[in-house]
């Protein structure tokens, strides 16, 4: 399948934090994940990634935040390669949020987003009354300031997803990735954290960039969609522009409509039922 490229950003969005592949290779030992990927995520938007499982989703997201060495190619934030960059520099510029972060021992919640500091932290540059009040910021604007003296481990999946933010938020960094943030939610607090992603970009201005399951909630939060089918690019653009029939049939192989979504006007999947796929017309009949 050819890669579709559609939709725009402003000019706000599209000259802030440009995460940019070219000729991305990734690979685990002689396994090749991600094979020559050209790809430019806008700044100042949200992107979500999308694709069936094993795709590379979370593989590219590892690229991005330098925790897998390409093999080929380059990443650049703003045109500069990331791995020529200092360790410190980039954690001041880009925070991760991996898919099951491990969480200290007995840490409190307090001391875990204290965490986020550190990448600012100098030797002759102690913890100072800036590095708490941007704990403490980060605390309130997750909602999490009530529980900052209790444990994280002995908290619900949502309340620590909102911690793990709140240390993503301490480090202040413009770039914030995120894999697959609504892992192992209900539904309710699947809603809560993209909300609380949602109101970070549009009140903070942040980059953020995400692999989210979903494509309804994708197609909901997110200003550009990148959809990934076997560690290529399959469609980039606007979700309202990309995400149709004829590619959720081709990537994931589920015969589908795609409507407006009756409350946010995104579009919206709706899986054929069982009857309907036996008795459809076929593929290339069918509209969205």
């Amino acid at each position: 399948m050819s890669i579709r490229e559609r939709g725009g950003l402003d000019a706000e969005q599209a000259g802030a934090d440009v995460l940019a592949a070219q000729g991305l290779v990734l690979n685990y030992g002689e396994r090749s994940v991600i094979g020559g990927m050209d790809l430019e995520l806008p700044g100042g938007a949200v992107t979500a990634i999308v694709g069936p499982n094993a795709c590379g989703k979370s593989t590219l997201l590892r690229g991005f935040s330098r925790l897998l060495r390409p093999t080929g190619g380059t990443v650049t934030l703003d045109g500069a390669d990331i791995h020529r960059m200092s360790a410190r520099t980039l954690a001041c510029r880009l925070g991760l949020l991996p898919q099951q972060p491990i969480t200290p021992e007995a840490i409190t919640v307090e001391a875990l987003v204290r965490l986020g500091r550190y990448p600012h932290q100098r030797l002759l540059r102690p913890w100072s009354a800036g590095d708490q009040q941007a704990v403490l910021d980060a605390l309130h604007r997750t909602g999490t300031s009530e529980l900052r003296g209790q444990q994280v481990d002995r908290l619900s999946g949502g309340q620590r997803q909102r911690v793990w933010i709140a240390l993503a938020l301490a480090q202040d960094t413009d770039l914030l990735l995120l894999d697959e943030p609504t892992t192992f939610l209900d539904l309710r607090h699947q809603l809560e954290v993209l909300d609380l992603i949602a109101d970070l970009h549009a009140t903070a201005g942040r980059t953020v960039v995400m692999v989210l399951h979903d494509l309804g909630q994708a197609a909901r939060y997110a200003d550009h969609l990148v959809v990934l089918d076997s560690g290529a690019v399959a469609a980039a653009g606007a979700p309202a522009e990309v995400l149709d029939a004829e590619l959720v049939r081709t990537v994931f192989g589920v015969d589908c409509r795609v409507i407006p979504d009756p409350e946010t006007g995104t579009p919206l999947v709706i899986p054929r039922s069982r009857a309907a796929r036996h008795t459809a017309a076929p593929a290339s009949a069918e509209g969205s």
